[in-house]
């Protein structure tokens, strides 16, 4: 008999006292019975998820290359008395199925590159010409009403203590009114940036999404119902209308959409940059989408931004360059200036003062450029690359070293007006209408704003003192799954400034130019995740769209429009 040690004799007394003592409580049975008990996870929250209009997904015609097999799996069999005739027919149908099969093969290929070439609605929209002639509907007649926008002043709403503070309360009592009055999902993917369209007659947003698709979604529009006799009727509908274009392509995260700009003269004209390297213009009233831009070395662009005239653009992307186009010569020199070491995530463009550029980066780093200067460099390398549709265009190329060659002669002085470093990454930052305010992000939770006075602009001096007066405390820990929040103006010139920006609450923040917080949006019965992205109605106040990372968007505004 194997002799215990004495632990393992405390140990059988323990579980006989143990057993003796449940048996005289008449507890025998509860014990056996008894489970681990479960933590209690946080409240789920009661919001239902917007689910998505049933309509019959277009199949999208992409042959499947045929495996390669040897003689032995296909089993093929030869005669060893076979007639030369039937050995040259049937050599002959080897070599027409290896052809077939090496065609198939490269037209697959050729289906999962970039699209370069110019592209109709029927070919973008999701159910082909169904979706296409009513988008078409929609789209003609806002090119139709919509006009070009009228400019802010720099010196509007500079007033004394008692007239700010009225604007900032009729403001807040405006905008604290505004609900959720539409939902839907109108992107397959997670949203990635939105531009509001300055419509007074309907609220149209534009969405883009991870793999490449351009969401238009008419928010407050009627939906169509079908009775039992096939009539269709126009019914109220909370989810509106939407439409889904593939613009860029392959749909995969290669071709995400980084940013949509209308174009601030004609808003007929929309442009999208993508990370497939390219930018492409969507006109409305001709309903074609052409490519008007690819990087010449296969970089990132993360963001782009026109001037007020609607003729030039700049472009960041992810080694740190910025880029100038001139929309007015499809075959002009582009000038792109390497003014970071690491990615500019942001450019935004003075929208009274064209020549001013802001940029934030990777590496910190606030900058207000002066572009006149960068635009007399002239020691550049140029690169040249030729599409598959056969036109060529050509790179004009600054690296780093040429850049700070410059920057530190006398030529280029006064090129780099002022910087400011942030604790952590700049993820953004954008001029306000009037073209004197900043407001920053950054992923040190920090959102800073900057208030420039109209006499720096006109001195050819570095800005003595480019240190933001408030500092708001905001959560920017999106980590990976969601989009990085941005604070976004109001594009609206008519009213006090203000922006919007994403609350990780699954709210939506609404602050005023001084840094006062005017409203906080939110609906938890109906709303169950992050805002991360947000854009306001250029004309209308009491507007403003949000998305979160499946594509579903919410439109606020008052319940009773």
């Amino acid at each position: 008999m194997v002799k215990l040690s004495q632990y393992e004799i405390e140990r059988e007394a323990n579980i006989a006292r143990n057993r003796a003592l449940l048996e005289q409580l008449e507890l025998k049975q509860a014990v056996e019975n008894l489970d681990v008990p479960k933590h209690k996870g946080a409240a789920k929250s009661t919001a239902k998820p917007v689910q998505p209009a049933k309509r019959v997904k277009r199949e999208r015609q992409e042959p499947e290359a045929p495996r390669r097999q040897s003689a032995r799996l296909r089993k093929d069999t030869f005669d060893p008395d076979e007639s030369p005739s039937k050995r040259q027919k049937r050599e002959q149908e080897q070599r027409a199925e290896e052809e077939e099969r090496l065609a198939a093969e490269e037209q697959a290929r050729i289906a999962k590159k970039p699209r370069h070439q110019k592209l109709d609605l029927i070919s973008l929209t999701e159910n082909g010409p169904e979706d296409a002639s009513t988008l078409s509907e929609a789209l003609e007649s806002v090119a139709q009403s919509s006009g070009s926008r009228h400019l802010a002043d720099p010196d509007a709403f500079l007033f004394d203590g008692t007239q700010e503070a009225a604007a900032v309360k009729d403001l807040k009592e405006r905008l604290q009114g505004m609900k959720v009055v539409s939902r839907a999902k109108v992107t397959q993917d997670r949203i990635y940036c939105a531009a509001y369209h300055p419509e007074v007659t309907k609220d149209l947003i534009f969405f883009g999404d991870k793999h490449g698709q351009l969401g238009i979604w008419d928010a407050r529009a009627q939906g169509d119902e079908v009775d039992e006799d096939g009539d269709i009727s126009l019914v109220e509908n909370e989810g509106g209308k939407y439409w889904r274009l593939q613009l860029h392509w392959p749909a995969s995260s290669k071709s995400s959409i980084s940013s949509i700009k209308l174009d601030p003269t004609n808003t007929h004209s929309v442009y999208t940059s993508s990370y497939d390297c390219t930018i492409r213009h969507l006109s409305f009233t001709t309903g074609v989408s052409e490519e008007i831009f690819a990087s010449s070395n296969g970089e990132l662009i993360c963001s782009i931004d026109l001037t007020s005239t609607g003729n030039e653009m700049w472009v960041s992307d992810g080694a740190g360059g910025a880029t100038h186009l001139d929309l007015r010569e499809k075959s002009s020199k582009r000038r792109r200036y390497v003014l970071s070491e690491q990615k500019i995530g942001c450019i935004s463009i003075n929208p009274t003062r064209n020549h001013f550029v802001l940029t934030a980066s990777n590496s910190r780093l606030l900058k207000i450029w002066d572009v006149r200067k960068l635009q007399g460099m002239k020691s550049g390398t140029n690169f040249t690359r030729s599409s598959d549709d056969g036109v060529t265009t050509s790179t004009l190329e600054f690296d780093t070293e040429v850049v700070s060659k410059f920057l530190e002669s006398k030529q280029g002085e006064g090129c780099l007006r002022g910087e400011w470093r942030h604790d952590k990454s700049a993820s953004s930052a954008y001029w306000d209408p009037r073209g004197r305010q900043i407001v920053s992000t950054s992923y040190d939770d920090t959102i800073r704003l900057w208030d420039l006075e109209s006499n720096l602009f006109s001195s050819p001096d570095l800005f003595p003192n480019l240190k933001p007066f408030s500092r708001i405390k905001h959560n920017c820990q999106t980590g990976k799954w969601l989009t990085i929040l941005r604070a976004q103006w109001t594009q609206n010139p008519e009213v006090y400034p203000h922006f919007t920006i994403a609350n990780m609450n699954h709210a939506l923040d609404i602050y005023s130019c001084k840094g006062d917080l005017l409203a906080r949006l939110a609906d938890p019965t109906r709303i169950s995740a992050v805002q991360a992205v947000t854009c306001s109605h250029p004309s209308i106040v009491e507007r403003a769209a949000s998305g979160n990372a499946s594509g579903r968007c919410i439109l606020w505004a008052p319940q009773d429009s």
